[in-house]
């Protein structure tokens, strides 16, 4: 019994030996906002609240963009009519997070009064039910007919760029996120924007 209780207060005194030994340690609970936050700030992996950040930016660049709101002016308060094509990873990250960027960016348009957005990625599924539909199969008075679509009166396009630099013996990597809208009719560009963010691994101390 003794020998037991020796053991627990050795292991104890040796956790407690370990933890004093890394200056900087400093256990903390928080939410997963601040978790977020601080995780932009100590680690150089792309996380959650980096997308959030850069498709916020991004807009708030678009709406105030010359530009847009002189398109926007010729079209007497009717919404664009929208799709959203590819946005490409252009950096050596095969992991990066390009599609929940593309779901950030389809929510925030859709919760805009200035967008109307057109599912162009299911327009092959939405074919195939409307031909369904006009093939004696739906009651004429209810089957949708060909041709009765929205066309999409813009485009946007996207890339995501990558650029390390080595700065105080720190690799810090420079994210740009590019946006460019282009009207579908002349082919011409509406105009673009471009959201950084900078991401950089802190030492935090030593054990």
């Amino acid at each position: 019994m003794r020998n037991s209780r020796t053991i627990q207060i050795s292991t104890a005194m040796a956790l407690l030996f370990s933890l004093s030994a890394c200056s900087s340690f400093k256990a903390q609970r928080v939410d997963d906002a601040k978790a977020d936050e601080k995780a932009m700030t100590i680690t150089d992996n792309w996380v959650d609240g980096d997308t959030i950040r850069v498709i916020d930016g991004a807009m708030k660049q678009l709406y105030a963009h010359a530009s847009f709101n002189e398109f926007n002016s010729h079209r007497n308060g009717k919404r664009i009519k929208l799709f959203v094509g590819e946005i490409r990873n252009n950096t050596s990250e095969s992991y990066f997070p390009v599609k929940d960027l593309e779901d950030a960016l389809l929510e925030k348009m859709s919760n805009s009064t200035q967008f109307t957005l057109i599912d162009a990625s299911r327009r092959d599924a939405l074919l195939k039910e409307i031909t369904y539909q006009n093939d004696g199969m739906v009651d004429p008075l209810q089957a949708k007919k060909v041709g009765k679509q929205s066309g999409a009166d813009a485009m946007i396009f996207g890339d995501i760029n990558m650029k390390p630099e080595t700065r105080d013996g720190k690799t810090i990597k420079t994210y740009s996120v590019n946006l460019r809208l282009t009207d579908i009719q002349t082919s011409e560009e509406i105009c673009r924007v471009r959201e950084k963010i900078n991401k950089y691994s802190e030492g935090g101390g030593k054990w």
